[in-house]
């Protein structure tokens, strides 16, 4: 098992390095599912690691967007200021992700990403 911390731009078969492989990950929850899919990438800790990060941040996102609209029904002002600081919010989290990543460090969210590295690292 690679220990944490180090650095992951060893380059898989297919050209990516672990480091680009956990970076792309974050642009979308395809290729983060395509990553836990498709050897060598799926047998990588770290791959595996913001793979599932990504998709449990974006199941997140998900989640609490359809919570967001159902209260923008009932309370317009309020949800209205709530909504683009939670897209903010958002993106700035998928954009730190995505950077830590790319120079091949553990950047743990809270609550997902200690299930997610629970999971990777089975």
């Amino acid at each position: 098992m690679i220990a944490k911390g180090t650095n992951m731009s060893e380059t898989i078969q297919s050209g990516i390095t672990d480091n680009g492989a956990g970076g792309i990950a974050y642009i979308s929850p395809f290729p983060a599912i395509v990553f836990l899919m498709i050897d060598p990438y799926k047998t990588r800790p770290y791959i595996r690691f913001h793979a599932l990060q990504s998709i449990f941040l974006f199941l997140t996102w998900f989640i609490l967007s359809i919570a967001i609209s159902f209260v923008m029904i009932f309370d317009l002002l309020r949800a209205g200021v709530v909504a683009p600081i939670f897209w903010m919010v958002w993106v700035v989290g998928c954009v730190i992700c995505a950077v830590a990543a790319l120079n091949g460090k553990y950047f743990k969210l809270p609550v997902i990403g200690p299930i997610a590295d629970r999971l990777a690292n089975k």
